[in-house]
């Protein structure tokens, strides 16, 4: 009988498959692709996924190791998933092994069971009493004893603490023949007879024309663009879509792009529906999105709610895929696997045979020209929901105006007035921390990184500087290490600087800052969202986490504090990026009864994309970025691969991607490709981060499949060159950022 030969996945970043042996006494109808194995790897051992079975191998027979251990008896990833991650891992040129290692959880990756939790539960023995003489002198165990025979179908393990169940008296109580353990599985809430806890909200002529559309193609593949301003009820199409998908039987990935809106998405989720809600996110811990992911597969989660890395949750019967801000850059995974969670959103939806709907108030412009183009359906809210009116954009010229801390006088009395009125004022500073930077005002030195080319922000509150692009930290110096003067000023303002001014100014309210430092405590958000729903006057001063799908609904003026970051960048896509920014934040502004108004500071207020983006709005700001790209054959209009090099020494970055140019050039004459174009070698924007130097090579292409041609071949020559291992190189296929 000829040798079974394993081919797997081993979670590294080498692109290529390893041949091992089949496991003493396993047969071959027990090995199915997708089966995680325990595999010697050099000195240790691994778990590898089984990607196909051989009769023959390139290594010789004797030279083969056998596998250790078959772990699953079928493959934790469905057919369908696996088949994504083989597609991933082809297009974005990356380690199969490790690809797959991204989709499976932790646990998964750690050769745990693929089994719903099995709990453990203490039980009385019949016929054990408190009266046993073995307990006389055993107060403690005699009580335990007691407890449990109040409760004759046990006591789960995890609640022991709760029932104040000492666990070594029970233990006792086990050597002795009182007590006995039983192992369960974790029983499935049963389906509900009904699956709505609260009526569905009225719809107007435009959402109930979106969740038709949607509705008329169940199980069948459909790309949907809804494109709602904010406050116009796309959560409530959603809803009632994933309603209906619920009566079909079938089973909605909801994926959103901040952990912060995970709670408050699961919560209204809970409160409109009787199912079963499954949440996963990098918060929630292994066991848990062990257990969530497992309930998912078994068709035992009706809806899944997560971030980018929730895509790769099975489904036992997918019905319905929904992307929130489908425009947000953060479902763009940036180190590892470089996906795009929307993207590849797609892919599995097209794969699955299901509908997707992307939803945006700012679409992408890659989106956009999809839906103009005719690969996706357009769906447009124009209206806000329940009658809200639209908030009034005012664009405030601040050159020559003193600025305090930041903030105008205009600024300054717009919201006095907001808060006289009763209402809640929201402040706008996409920049955390104290100041930017600390500046000598006698000598001029600057709070540089020692290991980036950028400065370090001032953190008052911890007398810290801080470097945001590599997390180095020290102590503030109390005179300048230059010239040991001690007139150090800290220059511009943060979100520390602002709130801290606000509260100087308006003494007699709350001012509330929501940005990555004040919320990293477990419950410090949910905490000052709470402050904020009691509909009381205060000052709500944040970043860009403030942007993202919160409905505030006594918030009437939006404050933006600086809108001139995004006009000048080098990166093509900053523009972009600004006006999404604006319009998100501005939609915050009167989404109840009260009208909004969105007042934006800027040194350049008669700049062409501010007038054009608050007086015609965000769709004619895209439709000009569009008619630019185009003109200029930039994405969307053509495709990018990005690779980037770094080295501890300078140059050594450099000559990588010389030689890796080179190769590149010989392979388009070789393959006989045209319409590509190769960009560099050049120094990264930020040219030295964490102490390594950095450059990148720009590849750009009129059409996907000669690019992704050249890149299958390249990346095998670039594993070969001794430059190679020198640096620490990557490749980002479709990049959104070319920092």
């Amino acid at each position: 009988m000829p040798n079974l030969i394993l081919r797997l996945a081993l979670p590294s970043p080498l692109r290529r498959l390893f041949d091992y042996l089949a496991p003493a006494g396993v047969s071959r109808s027990a090995l199915q692709p997708g089966a995680r194995l325990r595999v010697p790897f050099g000195r240790r051992e691994m778990i590898g996924v089984l990607v196909e079975v051989d009769s023959q191998s390139d290594v010789p027979t004797d030279k083969l190791k056998p596998a250790l251990e078959l772990l699953d008896a079928r493959p934790p990833l469905p057919a369908s998933l696996f088949k994504l991650c083989l597609w991933t891992a082809q297009y974005y040129q990356h380690s199969l092994g490790d690809t797959l290692s991204w989709a499976l959880p932790v646990l998964l990756r750690q050769g745990e069971p693929a089994e719903t939790r099995q709990e453990r539960y203490w039980l009385a023995n019949k016929g054990a009493s408190v009266d046993d003489p073995r307990l006389a002198r055993a107060p403690r165990q005699r009580d335990a004893l007691k407890a449990l025979a109040q409760h004759p179908h046990g006591v789960a393990h995890s609640l022991l603490s709760q029932l104040q169940l000492n666990r070594d008296s029970l233990q006792l109580l086990h050597e002795k023949g009182l007590v006995r353990v039983e192992v369960r599985r974790t029983q499935p809430h049963a389906k509900p007879a009904h699956w709505l806890a609260q009526p569905e909200l009225p719809l107007n002529a435009e959402q109930r024309a979106a969740v038709n559309a949607v509705a008329s193609g169940w199980d069948q593949f459909n790309a949907f663009l809804l494109a709602g301003v904010t406050g116009s009820g796309k959560t409530e199409v959603y809803l009632q879509l994933i309603h209906q998908c619920l009566e079909a039987g079938k089973q909605a990935l909801v994926l959103i792009p901040e952990i912060n809106l995970g709670p408050q998405t699961f919560d209204r989720f809970a409160r409109r529906f009787n199912a079963r809600i499954a949440l996963l996110h990098s918060a929630v811990n292994d066991r848990e999105r062990l257990d969530a992911w497992l309930a998912a597969r078994d068709g035992e989660a009706d809806i899944i709610i997560g971030t980018r890395s929730a895509l790769f949750t099975p489904m036992k019967n997918p019905g319905l895929i929904i992307v929130d801000e489908e425009h947000d850059a953060s479902y763009k995974q940036q180190e590892g696997l470089r996906y795009h969670a929307r993207d590849l959103a797609l892919v599995r939806a097209r794969q699955e045979d299901v509908p997707i709907v992307l939803g945006s108030a700012t679409p992408s412009l890659e989106s956009l020209h999809n839906a103009y183009t005719g690969r996706y359906a357009l769906l447009k809210l124009t209206q806000r929901a329940g009658g809200a009116s639209q908030p009034r954009f005012l664009r405030l010229d601040v050159k020559s105006r003193p600025l305090d801390s930041g903030i105008s006088g205009p600024m300054q009395q717009a919201i006095t007035q907001t808060l006289a009125a009763g209402q809640q004022v929201l402040v706008f500073l996409n920049r955390r921390g104290f100041a930017p930077t600390l500046l000598c005002h006698d000598c001029g030195w600057l709070s540089e990184c020692p290991r980036c080319d950028a400065r370090m922000t001032v953190h008052q509150r911890y007398q810290e500087l801080r470097c945001h692009h590599c997390g180095h930290v020290e102590k503030q110096p109390s005179n300048c290490p230059k010239c040991q003067h001690v007139d150090l000023r800290p220059v511009g303002a943060g979100t520390e600087r602002a709130e801290e001014r606000l509260a100087l100014l308006f003494p007699d309210y709350p001012v509330l800052r929501v940005d990555r430092d004040s919320t990293s405590r477990k419950g410090a958000m949910d905490r000052l969202f709470a402050t904020i729903n009691k509909g009381e006057p205060c000052i709500l001063v944040g970043t860009q986490m403030l942007a993202k799908g919160h409905h505030f609904p006594r918030v009437t003026l939006v404050s933006i504090l600086d809108a001139d970051g995004g006009l000048f960048s080098a990166d093509f896509r900053a523009s972009e990026r600004m006006a999404q920014l604006i319009v998100q934040v501005a939609g915050r502004a009167g989404r109840a009864e009260e009208p909004g108004k969105v007042i934006i500071q800027s040194h350049l207020a008669d700049h062409p994309l501010l007038v054009q983006l608050t007086e015609q709005g965000y769709f004619a700001f895209a439709e000009q970025a569009l008619s630019e790209r185009r003109s200029a054959g930039l994405p969307p209009f053509c495709h990018l691969a990005l690779l980037r090099a770094e080295a501890h020494k300078p140059g050594q970055a450099e000559s990588f991607l010389d030689e890796a140019c080179s190769e590149a050039e010989h392979l388009l004459g070789e393959l006989g490709l045209t319409g590509i174009e190769l960009l560099g070698p050049v120094p990264a924007p930020m040219e030295r981060r964490a102490g390594r130097f950095r450059a990148q090579l720009l590849l750009q292409g009129n059409a996907r499949a000669p690019l992704h041609r050249l890149l299958n071949r390249w990346l095998h020559a670039l594993e070969q060159m001794p430059s190679g291992r020198a640096v620490r190189w990557s490749l980002d296929v479709d990049p959104i950022d070319l920092f």
